[in-house]
């Protein structure tokens, strides 16, 4: 059986996509960033739970804020990126539940109640959205070189809250020539799935 996606749909999204450490200098316009939300947001998460928060840092003064809690092979590459991302997870995201599954609104009070539940809740499904992002860049035409090379409690602290876990740091913008490692090997079929 073939997929239905269109195959250079399928090469955009996931074949020939590829992470990104240096970009043209073209801007990244909050109207692109806002078609890619406006896209990925229907990804599904357990119990419809949006926990992901997107901090942009455009600003020169934000950029330094951000690149002293970079790690040092990071640096550059955020420095120099068009749009960089902070994807951080709202620890507190139980109180759109009433709105975001109306299905069961008591989801909020019955299963999230408590903080840990929150926490682990929150990482798991931000990181679902976070990979829904970067697959939403690539469909902007755009690329995303995605880090975790950072001080998180550093960025916790200079840009979000005791409320925000960061996940991610996210360079944005269209690739440059050579922007790319060569890709590395992925496993086979049979190396990942087990029938039972």
């Amino acid at each position: 059986m073939s997929l239905v996606l269109d195959p250079a749909a399928q090469d955009l999204l996931f074949r020939e996509a590829r992470t990104a450490n240096a970009f043209t200098d073209e801007p990244v316009t909050d109207e692109q960033v806002r078609a890619i939300y406006d896209l990925v947001k229907y990804g599904p998460t357990a119990f419809n739970q949006t926990p992901l928060r997107i901090t942009l840092v455009r600003s020169p003064e934000a950029r330094e804020r951000l690149l002293k809690h970079m790690a040092e092979g990071n640096r550059d590459k955020t420095a120099a990126a068009p749009l960089v991302a902070i994807l951080s997870a709202d620890n507190e995201f139980h109180e759109e539940l009433p709105t975001l599954f109306p299905a069961f609104p008591q989801a909020k009070d019955v299963f999230f109640a408590e903080r840990p539940v929150r926490e682990s809740a929150a990482a798991f499904n931000a990181a679902l959205q976070a990979g829904y992002l970067i697959v939403g860049i690539r469909a902007a035409g755009l690329a995303a070189g995605p880090m975790t090379g950072f001080d998180a409690e550093g960025v916790r602290k200079e840009f979000l809250d005791d409320d925000h876990t960061p996940l991610m740091i996210v360079n944005i913008g269209r690739p440059a020539p050579d922007a790319s490692h060569p890709r590395g090997p992925r496993l086979a079929y049979e190396d990942v799935v087990t029938t039972v």
